[in-house]
């Protein structure tokens, strides 16, 4: 008689192969619930995305990207992504650097999308860990343009990651990061040559106290701001109880933290330049000549590099002129019956913060100080003291003090206004930061001095006879930048 029908208890546990049944034998309808373990099956997991859960095990797998909850920077965030995940960054507050996978593998996909659109203000650094991204060799690379949502893909170790964006990137892989969406972090820091080039750590400091040109080899995004301090050059004295000349305008940048610690003039702006490759001509401007034989004196002539532009120190006066324009405006001069003259307009034309001063009126027989880029040039101080048999006369007016910065790594003091003459009283003494002092005459034992070198100060103003205001200081340019 056939045997139809094997009670369980026949069976050895673990004896019956897949083999042992014939094809169609066991239907489904036949086996009772629960009565199969999962540990019998010959594939007891199933993998999507790859992660993987026990059959039976109660879990959550996503089978597109897994979208995570917003990421809001707080000056120093980090994100660890995983494969599979996307990404919304609020950079609002501050960057956010994202780490990819470590270890990835084919087919592994990360999406961080601009969630607050402000990815120009503060971008996003993408750290691959030493991973290519599209061939291409570095470990950090960011995106910089509002709006963006960029898909990563993982290819293999030569290829690295390639990049899918939102907007358009250009017509090579290169492109994309070059254009201001996606770009190595590693080329950020400015290479560049010209003039005297110093160092202060991680800033290299290039000093031009003559024209010449800033050659940038590489350089862009936030590391590849540099910054600088243009100064012109200074105005001449006056002659004849001549004004002192105005000193050359002051111009600053300071871009705390990338231009490192350091003290910075009051005039100092927080942005500097941002840079890139190619070449920058620079213009440093000489101090104003003197006008040998009259009595007016000369402006100083700007100082410029790529859009900054400092104004030459205006011209100390004399014989009741008014002191002229500038960075710094000169010093007016006067003679025996003329009324208080008018010192020249610092400022001019306008920037801010304001390149200069300035300077001061000029009294009967004295001249008023040239304006500096810290204070204005003093009025010519009335004298009742004075010789004068027409009545009392003024002594000269100090020059207006400069600005002091340590840009070149220590403490200098630059564009300081001359100082007015004065016939009978003590002469005015140039301003600190190069300005020339002026010169007193009669009874008196001083000589009038030419503005510093280098400092862009105002020309002393002479007294009375035939000598002439001394020559304004040569400005100067110096540019400073992170390099490691």
């Amino acid at each position: 008689m056939a045997i139809n029908r094997i009670k369980t208890g026949g069976i050895t546990d673990g004896t019956i192969q897949s083999g042992d049944l014939a094809p169609g034998t066991v239907a489904s309808d036949r086996i009772a619930p629960g009565t199969i373990a999962n540990d019998r099956l010959a594939n007891n997991t199933i993998t999507i995305n790859g992660t993987s859960i026990a059959l039976g095990a109660s879990g959550e797998i996503v089978a597109g990207t897994d979208w995570q909850a917003v990421t809001v920077a707080d000056g120093s965030t980090t994100l660890n992504t995983v494969a599979g995940g996307g990404y919304l960054l609020d950079t609002n507050a501050g960057v956010i650097e994202a780490f990819l996978p470590t270890s990835p593998s084919r087919g592994d996909t990360v999406v961080i999308a601009d969630y607050s659109g402000t990815f120009a203000t503060n971008r996003c650094i993408v750290n691959t860990g030493g991973v290519n991204i599209d061939s291409t060799v570095g470990s950090e690379f960011q995106l910089t343009t509002n709006n963006t949502i960029a898909e990563f893909i993982y290819i293999d170790s030569s290829k690295g990651w390639l990049v899918k964006l939102n907007q358009a990137a250009g017509t090579t892989p290169s492109s994309a990061l070059d254009g201001g969406n996606v770009y190595n972090t590693n080329n950020e820091y400015i290479a560049a040559t010209g003039g005297t080039v110093t160092e202060s750590g991680d800033f290299k400091i290039h000093t031009f106290t003559g024209d010449g040109c800033f050659v940038v080899t590489a350089g862009a995004g936030d590391l590849g701001v540099a910054d600088y301090m243009v100064v012109a050059g200074g105005g001449s004295g006056g002659g004849k109880r001549g004004g002192g000349g105005g000193a050359g305008g002051f111009r600053e940048s300071h871009s705390t933290p990338i231009s490192g610690c350091y003290t910075a003039s009051p005039l100092a702006t927080p942005t500097g330049l941002t840079l890139g490759v190619g070449t920058y001509p620079v213009t440093v401007g000489a101090g104003g000549a003197c006008a040998v034989g009259g009595p007016i004196g000369n402006p100083g002539s700007n100082s410029i590099f790529s859009t900054i532009t400092s104004t030459g120190g205006g011209a100390g006066a004399g014989e009741n002129g008014t002191g002229g324009p500038g960075g710094s405006g000169g010093g007016s001069g006067n003679t025996d019956s003329a009324p208080t003259g008018t010192g020249g307009s610092g400022n001019t034309p306008p920037v801010s913060p304001p390149q200069g001063n300035n300077g001061g009126n000029s009294l009967r027989r004295a001249g008023g100080g040239g304006g500096g880029a810290g204070t204005v040039g003093s009025n010519a101080p009335a004298s009742p003291s004075s010789p004068s048999p027409t009545g009392p006369s003024g002594g000269g007016g100090p020059g207006g003090s400069g600005v002091t910065t340590s840009i070149t790594g220590s403490p200098t003091t630059y564009a300081g206004g001359g100082g007015g003459g004065a016939q009978y009283v003590s002469a005015g003494s140039g301003g600190p930061g190069g300005g020339g002092n002026g010169s007193q005459g009669q009874g008196g034992s001083s000589s009038a001095t030419a503005g510093s070198a280098n400092t862009g100060g105002g020309g002393g103003g002479d007294q009375d006879g035939p000598e002439t205001g001394r020559a304004g200081g040569k400005g100067i340019v110096v540019i400073r930048y992170k390099f490691q």
